[in-house]
């Protein structure tokens, strides 16, 4: 078990009495959750391996059985526990990049202006957002900087090796 989980979702209230859960996924695709295993839960600080026996669309969610878990009180155990995998799980991108490999990289304007580093992303339905926690001794006075991601107007390149990231952005704003 490598030590980098990947939260993919979430187990929900139990479904019926056979054991069955339901599942919310933070998948794109939400049914995707079910392309990755093994899944790990997570109650407390602890990580268990799970089997999924079977799954299926309930009206506009996910419900999951796994192997062992029999009957409600067992799947009741098993409520708001984190759904993980590996990271090695995850299909290898060629010139692409995950969301999370973006945390921790510096945002530099074109102009060579530090503007801090990526703390997290937001989706907001039109374009997802940058949020860049700025350097403590920042010139314009900004602790945090919500940067539009969309790339070629303001994301000008992306260097995941150097954790880098180049943008075009007013430094004040």
């Amino acid at each position: 078990m490598s030590a980098e989980k990947i939260v993919v979702g979430k187990i929900g209230t139990p479904y019926g009495i056979k054991g069955w859960v339901k599942v919310h996924s933070a998948t794109d695709a939400t049914e995707g959750i079910f392309d990755y295993a093994p899944w790990y839960i997570q109650k407390g600080s602890n990580w268990q391996e799970v089997t999924i026996e079977a799954w299926r669309w309930h009206n506009k969610g996910l419900v999951a059985k796994f192997d062992g878990i029999d009957d409600r009180t067992q799947a009741e155990r098993l409520t708001n526990a984190t759904i993980a995998v590996d990271e090695s799980a995850l299909p290898e991108l060629e010139d692409e990049f995950y969301w999370r490999d973006l945390i921790g990289c510096e945002v530099v304007t074109d102009k060579g202006y530090n503007l801090g580093k990526v703390e997290g992303l937001l989706e907001t339905g039109s374009a997802d957002v940058l949020r860049v926690k700025a350097n403590p001794n920042d010139g314009f006075g900004q602790t945090e900087r919500l940067i539009p991601y969309i790339d070629g107007q303001f994301v000008l390149d992306i260097n995941i090796a150097e954790k880098k990231i180049t943008v075009d952005w007013d430094p004040g704003f």
